[in-house]
Formats: C-alpha cells, sequence, structure tokens
C-alpha cells in the first residue's frame, strides 16, 4: 500500500457520498479515486482502480454489498472493506465480517471517526462503531445472538423451517417433549410470541435464511 490511501465509495445515496467525498478530500493522506452506487459498477472500478480501501454500503441495489465483499475475497483483490451501514443488527454485521470486512461503521458516526476508520482498514486493521463492537466482542466470548445455548440455536433454524416439534425431535433424535421445551425456552428468551415471530428474529439475525 502506498501513503496515499487510495479510497472507493461506494453507497447509492448520492447526498451520503457527497459528504463522504468531502469529508475525505480534506484528509491529507486520502485520494478519493472513484465512487459507485451499485454492486456491480463497484466491482468494476475496484478492478480499474485499484482502491486501498472500499467503503461499502451493506444496501446497494443490483449486488448486495456482502455480494460485493465476497467477490473481492474471491478475486484475491487487494482492497480492504470498510462496511459502512444505518443498521447494527446481528444479520448485517455477520454477513459483512464473514464476507471479509476488517471494519464495521455506522453512517451516523462523526466525521473524525469515519477517517480514523479509513485509515484503520488501510491497515488491515479492524475499526467498529461502538454497539458493532459490543456484538462482535460477545461473539468473541462465544456468546450467542438472543442468549441462546447452541442446541436452542440449532432448534430456532428448524423452527424457522417449518418444521413441527414433533419433526424437531425426530431431526435431532430427541423425545417430543424435550423439542417443546427447548421451542419454549426460545419464545421466552426473544420474547416472541410465537413460532411465527421467532422464524422472523431468526431470518433478521442472520441465523436463518
Amino acid at each position: 500500500m502506498s501513503e496515499t490511501i487510495r479510497v472507493l465509495l461506494v453507497d447509492d445515496h448520492p447526498a451520503l457520498r457527497l459528504g463522504l467525498r468531502v469529508l475525505l478530500e480534506r484528509a491529507p493522506d486520502v485520494e478519493l479515486v472513484g465512487e459507485a452506487e451499485n454492486g456491480a459498477e463497484a466491482l468494476a472500478l475496484i478492478e480499474t482502480a485499484q482502491p486501498d480501501v472500499v467503503v461499502l454500503d451493506c444496501e446497494l441495489p443490483e449486488v448486495e454489498g456482502v455480494d460485493v465483499a465476497r467477490e473481492i475475497r474471491r478475486r484475491n483483490l487487494p482492497a480492504c472493506v470498510l462496511a459502512l451501514s444505518s443498521y447494527d443488527d446481528e444479520r448485517y454485521v455477520r454477513g459483512m465480517l464473514k464476507a471479509g470486512a476488517v471494519g464495521y461503521l455506522l453512517k451516523d458516526e462523526a466525521p473524525s471517526v469515519i477517517v480514523a476508520a479509513v485509515r484503520a482498514a488501510a491497515r488491515g486493521k479492524g475499526y467498529f462503531s461502538p454497539t458493532v463492537t459490543a456484538t462482535v466482542t460477545a461473539w468473541a466470548r462465544g456468546e450467542q445472538p438472543g442468549g441462546l445455548t447452541k442446541r436452542e440455536l440449532e432448534v430456532l433454524r428448524l423452527v424457522a423451517e417449518g418444521l413441527s416439534n414433533k419433526e424437531i425431535a425426530f431431526k435431532l433424535q430427541v423425545v417430543e417433549r424435550t423439542a417443546q421445551f427447548h421451542v419454549s425456552n426460545i419464545l421466552h428468551k426473544l420474547g416472541a410470541a410465537s413460532r411465527v415471530e421467532a422464524a422472523m428474529w431468526a431470518t433478521e439475525h442472520g441465523i436463518a435464511p
């Protein structure tokens, strides 16, 4: 990587890109090498502009941010991805980090934080918004989403697939009463009123497709 950090902005909101462009152009060690408003355009620009850092929105038209990040890694491109999002829920965070993003920043961060995150990403260092840091730290400690046990997560995935207690019991080779017990605990921990709500929670948090 050169001393000047080459940055590509990828976001489908022109006003946000303008704000980020002005912000980054003020940093003496940053050079903005391009902007893209969708994932397909981003991948083409990454190949030609060879940025050090891609500031990548999670929600994009045509090709989602997580798919762009995966493709960057699949093609073995040298760019480091700094995820940028309006959302801090686990589905987005987990998806982007699994796809290879080195950091995850919320869009409401202070300008100085955004510049610091770009500099960290250029060094391959993780940089996260505080609420995201708490989530990532919990994962590092082995904590499961929603405070569920590994077994409960397994049951929740089956609930999200639409399986009944009897089918879950058969799948896990336990008695039906045990499956019912796990489902009851899951609903209680998630504050869900029904299996449908629990399944929706699982999807929103990246636990079930």
